[in-house]
């Protein structure tokens, strides 16, 4: 990329790294002051600093190489639209479909899905998916599909300001709601798993009672940070693991008197019962506040069914 920009005036007395922030949306503002670091963005043809005041009429000279992005392979795999424009998309991502290419899972992903739907999504980072669901967790994620859009979006994001509320179901009977602040990072062990740890990064889950059963609580759960696996590690964390969840979990869990058809149900549950039911934004275009919702999938309703059925009988 090389381009040549002339400041405008009504940036007097901005930074540099602001400024052309406003001049050039579809970059982050960390991307433009790594360039400014490198000396590829010159002013009157003068390296300078990211924190230098502009006073507008400035001819800033930007040669930039941007990084190559991997080239995934366009599949023709199913995707569930729940809304479309320009600008984004909403998918609910079924159980069991994994959202972006790694180790053990080089394709047949959602972003190999993606690209066959949007082949422009290639030229954006990560094919402008912006946050992501574990396999086994079913549910709504926002998908950028410009620059413009993707650089709003995770600012959002970052911000807190993007809503992500989910529904699980966990093991043992919870009173109320309340609020799990607990530091996430890489168990110290057991590499391929998360856990509460002091050296974590700073990790909050909400949630309210949805249904109280027998022995199990259905909840209501909003992020306010996206740590990897918070909420099912927040949920383990004070013992009351999600249902099916094998990693944080433990062993099955099956207390006296369960019905025969619920033990079976549990014994068969094979992921864990959460579910991102609801997704709240602002559009990066039209900057209107905007909310889905994804009713629950097949499997966490028979699951509930089961559960109440479990329920005692009240006298008549």
């Amino acid at each position: 990329m090389k381009q040549t920009i002339i400041i405008p005036h009504s940036s007097l007395h901005e930074r540099l790294d602001q400024a052309l922030a406003k001049l050039l949306p579809e970059y982050s503002r960390t991307q433009i002051q790594a360039w400014i670091e490198a000396g590829t963005v010159r002013v009157n043809g003068q390296p300078v600093k990211a924190k230098m005041k502009v006073k507008g009429g400035e001819i800033i000279d930007i040669e930039a190489i941007a990084k190559p992005q991997p080239q995934w392979e366009a599949q023709d795999i199913p995707l569930s639209i729940v809304y479309e424009d320009d600008a984004l998309m909403v998918i609910n991502k079924p159980a069991g479909l994994v959202v972006h290419p790694g180790a053990g899972n080089a394709d047949q992903t959602l972003l190999n899905a993606l690209l066959h739907h949007t082949p422009s999504l290639q030229s954006l980072p990560r094919a402008g998916i912006l946050h992501r669901l574990d396999k086994d967790t079913s549910g709504l994620l926002v998908i950028a599909k410009t620059a413009v859009a993707l650089k709003a979006l995770s600012h959002q994001l970052k911000k807190r300001t993007l809503l992500r509320e989910y529904q699980a179901i966990v093991n043992g009977k919870l009173i109320s709601g309340g609020s799990i602040e607990a530091p996430i990072g890489r168990h110290p062990l057991q590499r391929k798993r998360m856990a509460v740890i002091e050296t974590g990064k700073p990790a909050v889950t909400h949630y309210r009672i949805a249904e109280k059963y027998r022995t199990h609580t259905r909840l209501t759960l909003r992020l306010e940070t996206g740590r990897t696996h918070q909420i099912r590690v927040h949920l383990a964390h004070i013992h009351h693991p999600i249902i099916g969840d094998t990693t944080y979990g433990g062993r099955l869990q099956l207390t006296k008197g369960m019905t025969p058809e619920l033990i079976e149900t549990l014994r068969q549950f094979k992921r864990q019962a959460l579910h991102a039911y609801a997704l709240g934004l602002t559009h990066p275009v039209t900057q209107e506040f905007m909310r889905w919702e994804a009713e629950l999938p097949e499997d966490m309703k028979q699951l509930i069914h089961v559960l109440r059925e479990d329920m005692p009988r009240k006298p008549r």
